[in-house]
């Protein structure tokens, strides 16, 4: 698993990733993580997203926590 998606676990609450999947594998919506180095804002977005744009970088490198983990 990357550092970003543990990360992402970490901010969402979740001690693991499989709690974090049981939450959201039948959502509309999943969280994100900027994947820029040094960058960790977080947002909400579709679960396939994977050029999701980052509020704080300017750039569209927000990817969802599925595509992190390689499900999608």
């Amino acid at each position: 698993m990357s550092a970003k998606l543990d990360d992402l676990v970490a901010r969402e609450g979740y001690d693991s990733f499989d709690e974090l999947l049981e939450a959201i594998i039948f959502d509309s919506v999943s969280p994100g993580i900027c994947t820029n180095p040094g960058c960790s804002y977080t947002t909400e977005v579709e679960p396939d997203q994977c050029q999701g744009y980052c509020e704080i970088c300017g750039t569209q490198t927000v990817k969802a926590a599925l595509v992190l983990a390689g499900m999608i």
